[in-house]
């Protein structure tokens, strides 16, 4: 659960020194980023990592923030401005990394001035994401260290560390945190804000260190391999990688949260917990082993720590041979498998079927909702994207056909219709969202028009970045701050692009979208289609709601058939009722709809359904 602190607070606790409070994790990784004296943040948004930067942006004004694009551009902001002296900080989701691996791979080469940390929020069982994976990989991979703090203190902490450990070593620092680290809350002591000790300025002769040509390249590398044997040496020394010894029979090598579900239910054993995953203390690991027979590594996801402990020679522990590989863990998931049983979920008493079904649904009235209708009755494949409108897949609709990652609807779609050829042409469209288009799909429609592609692809501009909570990016006209800015304009970008046949729609009119998406997906030239004038519906700067016609609508159960085909949008504020009946035409029904009047917003696509025009504009 998020605390929103008052204003009254955010002035004490931002200037006003040891204080103790509850904080949720990604806020204490904003505080620590604002007490280490950090002048540029970045981000782009993704659960579970989107309320740093919010945070940052809300709370403290002495450091400059900024949603980026996508995670690549915000790395690569962030490390100018270290590579200028200043301390800098970029966060992100797991797969944000993929995007922003390019630059990082580099930076572990170029290594900095000011501090440079990378955030990443993992998302065990995948909760808001299209893959669950395990970014300690990226650590090893990439030659960097990198921290996993276990509580809200931690996260504080160690963002303060991670600056000073990047200044010391010359080197971007990777701190990982999970679901449960992000968003739990927990007691943190508050210090005061301490300036970066390095000095801002550029010095050109610093060239062969930030230029990347091969003859730079190969210097750098062997400097790499000396930092990482440092940074060993300090693994040892670190004071994060703390050992408690409590029995000789069973120790616990654990990091993270996977410590606290441990030690909730096994207080008894001994453990070392690492906040340094990266590179391992060997040492430290050396003197566990002699003090306890048996060890158990407990870790979420991947057999990270373990894979690495059996290559240093050790043999008597278990690991995935107990714990599972995949979804997130829980204090019953270790107890039980610890125990050498198989989780299992607690027996509910209610029986399944009286439970009521809520599947992840497009809000009342959403934009998205109409268009996917009009897709279904195309019969068109859609090559779907990351966003709001990924649940498009669900029943009713079933409009989405695949998702991969941001900006992949673009280019899967082209991909197929240089398969398939004319035979694909009326059949097959992307669909992408604003930020995810600006995001990812740019380069994928510019490759299109390049490679003389022939698809259809639909931006689907609702003003924000909805699914994450409400995110501004280089469309909406607003920065982080709610300060004015440019926006960008589409169709004037689909032409510097190349794309000549250009559309625009009014979602909300089916019979409309219909016609003009049938149209260009028969073309047989890259095409682009607008969603225009159609803002999320929970976004109240926009007040979407306004520019519909009536505030609600209604059953007029008179006219009614009871047909069902008003369901087919699955509208949440439409449900059905089971009621025998007569329409006023002498049809016979078993049933007829209800509209939730404190759920509809009157966006008329019910009605632009109904045959029988049942569905009449009512009062609230």
């Amino acid at each position: 659960m998020k605390i929103f602190y008052s204003k009254k607070y955010r002035a004490e606790s931002h200037y006003g020194g040891n204080m103790k409070e509850m904080m949720q994790g990604n806020s204490a990784i904003a505080r620590g980023a604002w007490e280490a004296g950090v002048k540029i943040a970045t981000a782009y948004p993704g659960t579970p990592s989107s309320e740093i930067l919010q945070e940052i942006a809300s709370n403290y004004p002495e450091i400059y923030a900024e949603w980026s694009p996508n995670e690549k551009v915000a790395v690569e902001v962030a490390s100018g401005a270290a590579i200028a002296g200043a301390r800098a900080m970029a966060s992100m989701k797991h797969v944000g990394l993929n995007v922003a691996s390019d630059p990082f791979m580099t930076l572990a080469y170029t290594g900095i001035k000011g501090g440079l940390v990378i955030l990443v929020a993992d998302d065990p069982n995948a909760y808001s994401s299209q893959n669950e994976q395990d970014s300690r990989n990226w650590a090893r991979f990439g030659k960097a260290p990198m921290l996993e703090p276990a509580d809200a203190q931690e996260c504080k902490d160690f963002i303060k560390i991670a600056f000073e450990i990047s200044e010391r070593f010359d080197t971007p620092v990777l701190v990982r945190t999970e679901t449960r680290v992000a968003h739990t809350d927990s007691p943190v002591v508050l210090e005061e804000r301490k300036e970066s000790p390095t000095p801002l300025g550029l010095d050109r002769k610093d060239a062969p260190k930030y230029t990347m040509v091969p003859i730079n390249v190969r210097v750098r590398r062997k400097i790499v391999e000396e930092r990482m044997k440092k940074l060993e040496a300090y693994a040892d020394t670190f004071k994060y990688n703390t050992m408690e010894i409590n029995s000789r029979e069973i120790g616990v090598i654990t990091s993270g949260v996977s410590y606290l579900y441990t030690k909730e239910v096994f207080p008894q054993y001994s453990y070392l917990k690492l906040g340094m995953v990266w590179p391992l203390p060997k040492k430290t690991i050396a003197n566990f082993y002699k003090k306890v027979k048996k060890v158990i590594v407990v870790e979420e996801l991947d057999p990270f720590l373990e894979t690495e402990i059996k290559a240093l020679g050790y043999k008597a522990f278990h690991g995935k041979d107990l714990i599972p590989n995949m979804y997130e863990l829980s204090p019953e998931i270790v107890e039980k498998s610890l125990k050498g049983k198989a989780y299992k979920p607690p027996k509910v008493r209610v029986k399944q079927d009286d439970l009521p079904k809520r599947p992840p649904n497009m809000c009342a009235g959403c934009s998205h909702r109409p268009l996917f209708y009009a897709l279904k009755k195309l019969g068109a494949f859609v090559f779907g994207d990351i966003g709001c409108y990924t649940l498009g897949t669900a029943p009713p609709l079933q409009a989405v056909h695949t998702t991969i990652c941001m900006g992949a609807s673009i280019g899967g779609a082209h991909g197929a219709m240089k398969a398939l050829g004319s035979d694909g042409l009326g059949k097959v469209c992307a669909v992408i969202g604003d930020s995810t288009f600006l995001h990812g799909g740019v380069g994928p429609l510019m490759d299109v028009v390049y490679n003389k592609g022939n698809s259809t692809t639909i931006i689907l501009d609702n003003r924000i970045t909805g699914m994450t909570g409400h995110q501004d990016h280089p469309g909406t006209g607003f920065t982080v701050r709610m300060e004015p800015t440019h926006a960008i304009d589409y169709e004037e970008l689909g032409k510097a692009l190349g794309v000549k046949s250009i559309r625009k729609i009014y979602p909300y009119n089916i019979q409309q979208t219909m016609e003009v998406v049938k149209e260009e997906m028969e073309k047989d030239e890259p095409s682009l289609i607008i969603c225009e004038n159609s803002p999320c519906i929970m976004l109240r700067r926009a007040k979407p709601m306004e520019k519909f016609a009536h505030p609600v609508y209604t059953i007029n159960k008179e006219k009614c058939r009871g047909c069902k085909m008003c369901l087919e949008i699955g509208c949440p504020a439409i449900s059905w009722e089971e009621e025998e009946g007569m329409s006023v035409d002498g049809h016979k029904r078993k049933g007829t709809v209800f509209i939730n009047k404190d759920m509809c917003v009157g966006c008329e696509v019910c009605a632009q359904i109904c045959k029988f025009e049942a569905i009449i504009p009512g009062t609230k």
